[in-house]
């Protein structure tokens, strides 16, 4: 991942709008036939309102098409009250007074002979909800089948039901994922970890269905049904293939070029909203984390900064991060049991003054593009597969060595934070000073930043001047801050952890130790993946890390990949120990 450094100038609130996705669900009443010239035809139609709150309501429909096949459908209801449809996934609902009218959307209009398809959407109203009581498919009248009308009072939510909570992590458990645990319990030493929660990384197309014989997103939700056996449980989601991704770096460039936002759009973010709408894991906590390494790009490597990166202005001109970005809160923030959390890069890269404002402004615009709002956003993550230290122990920002502050030294160079923790709890109050909602949560990425071994300092370092005061007592031995990749020392981190201190919702493990950061080398591959020379431990650097070695471990594949070497070195220096 590009973990850009820029040089210096100087208890979440439960989300309300209940925006349950498509039932799975199959009608079993009695077909009504329809007229004797579509004799052929026969439906049955779900409607089940999935939640309620003052002023709205959310509802899943799935239709069953128990007649000839068609290629596209209609299908059309009348509400019997004042409903208005303010949002609907899964196809286009227009309403005319209280007649409604859904058509397919482009990738589920073919309905074969006993096929079902779903969708669903959000709607006003006052007074009595009626259920509709007639539904016509494609001008045939279908039955309604039974169940509960939207006036009966609603149940109290079964332990771990999707009922939207303030921190999915708290009191939840969290899905292990089996290829990862496999890899990891096959090293020496690493079933001391296997057990561990981590992110499953959807970082293309492919792996949605699952790539070479591969588990696919639903094979990771089904699994996550078994281990939580009932019970409150979260799963952690990447979503990671923006047009034109890492603009910054080679090593994670993506399958899609900069101007395919639509394949984006309809071939990856509304397959993935369809999985996590399905009602079969209505009772998950799905986390996702929404498109690392994209929108600080737009903030420190475009011009006129002086680490402008060509294919970063790019992306600014035509505006596609912020659309995906948008279009991917909107689409997955409408399924009731997802949170959102956004990636907000690390304090090595946003925490100087000039990045600190401009970020969250960003955030804020992308978070209110393509239809979605801010309180489609749980929350925000930072130092995802980066290697900045939770907390600094032996210095902090307001220390003075020899007449001069901590953020003078070479280190810090003059950066307003020295950990992840400060920095994620100050950015959090500066995204709500932007508009977002005072609840948002953060979560921080502690795979590979423990920082332990024989190498860690015990306490401050030396006060003979402010250099060997921070050098000595830092705990990340990164050659420079603005190294990031398959870095030499590393260890494992905090281990995965709900709530572990005031705006933190979890520390979490996003980015499974193991997988590589990006190769050594050149390597062909048809992933869209280049070689970055920040991964070549013989690069001297660039101005973004003031021309320092990189820090890399030699001989990596390519990122995502399966590192033994890496992993053997984040286990021999995770701290706390194992």
């Amino acid at each position: 991942m590009s973990r850009t450094l820029s040089p210096p100038r100087r208890a979440r609130t439960a989300v309300l709008a209940a925006l349950a996705l498509v039932a799975a669900a199959t009608g079993t009443a009695t077909v009504l036939e329809g007229p004797a010239a579509a004799a052929a035809a026969g439906c049955t139609v779900d409607y089940k309102v999935q939640s309620s709150w003052s002023g709205g309501f959310s509802a899943a429909v799935a239709v069953t098409n128990t007649g000839d096949a068609v290629s596209s459908w209609k299908l059309e209801w009348s509400f019997a009250g004042n409903q208005k449809v303010t949002q609907g996934w899964s196809s286009t609902i227009t309403q005319s007074g209280t007649a409604v009218s859904a058509t397919n959307a482009s990738w589920n209009g073919t309905l074969s002979t006993g096929a079902s398809t779903s969708f669903g959407f959000n709607a006003d109203v006052t007074g009595t909800n009626a259920v509709p009581t007639t539904f016509k498919l494609n001008g045939v009248t279908c039955n309604v089948p039974g169940g509960g009308t939207p006036t009966d009072p609603p149940t109290t939510p079964p332990p771990g039901s999707a009922a939207r909570v303030d921190n999915p992590y708290a009191g939840a458990g969290v899905y292990v994922n089996p290829e990862w645990s496999r890899k990891a319990a096959a090293e020496p030493g690493g079933t001391k970890v296997s057990n561990q929660p981590t992110g499953v990384w959807l970082d293309r197309i492919a792996a949605i269905n699952g790539v070479n014989g591969g588990m696919g997103l639903r094979a990771h939700l089904d699994a996550a049904l078994t281990q939580a056996a009932g019970k409150a449980f979260v799963v952690q989601l990447v979503i990671y293939n923006l047009p034109g991704r890492d603009c910054a770096a080679l090593a994670s460039n993506g399958e899609l070029g900069p101007t395919e936002i639509t394949r984006y759009q309809k071939e990856y973010i509304d397959p993935i909203a369809a999985i996590l709408g399905d009602t079969k894991y209505a009772n998950l906590r799905i986390v996702t984390t929404v498109e690392i390494d994209s929108l600080p790009n737009l903030v420190t490597n475009v011009s006129p900064r002086p680490t402008v990166t060509p294919q970063c202005d790019v992306m600014k001109a035509n505006g596609n991060y912020i659309k995906g970005v948008g279009y991917a809160l909107n689409k997955l923030g409408a399924v009731a049991n997802v949170y959102n959390y956004v990636d907000a890069g690390h304090h090595g890269w946003i925490g100087w003054d000039d990045n600190f404002n401009a970020s969250a402004q960003i955030f804020k615009q992308a978070a209110t593009a393509e239809g979605s709002t801010v309180d489609k956003v749980a929350g925000f993550i930072v130092n995802t597969a980066n290697y900045g230290a939770t907390k600094e122990s032996n210095f902090t920002i307001n220390d003075s060595v020899a007449g001069k502050s901590v953020r003078e030294s070479k280190w810090v160079d003059w950066n307003r934070y020295v950990d992840e923790q400060s920095f994620a709890q100050a950015f959090r109050q500066e995204l709500v000073s932007v508009g977002f909602s005072s609840g948002i949560g953060m979560l921080i990425d502690t795979s590979r930043n423990g920082w332990g071994g024989t190498a860690r300092p015990a306490g401050p370092g030396a006060q003979t001047t402010v250099d060997t005061y921070v050098d000595g007592g830092r705990y990340d031995r990164r050659i420079h801050l603005g190294n990031w990749c398959n870095q030499s020392g590393a260890g494992l981190g905090e281990r995965p952890k709900a709530a572990p201190a005031t705006g933190i919702d979890a520390y979490v493990w996003m980015k499974p130790p193991g997988e590589s950061d990006g190769a050594s080398k050149v390597i062909p591959n048809d992933q869209g993946k280049g070689f970055d020379q920040m991964c070549d431990p013989a690069y001297t650097g660039n101005p973004r890390n003031n021309n320092h070695l990189s820090g890399a471990l030699p001989n990596a594949p390519l990122s995502g990949d399966w590192f033994s070497a890496q992993f053997q070195e984040l286990l021999k220096n995770a701290y706390p120990a194992l």
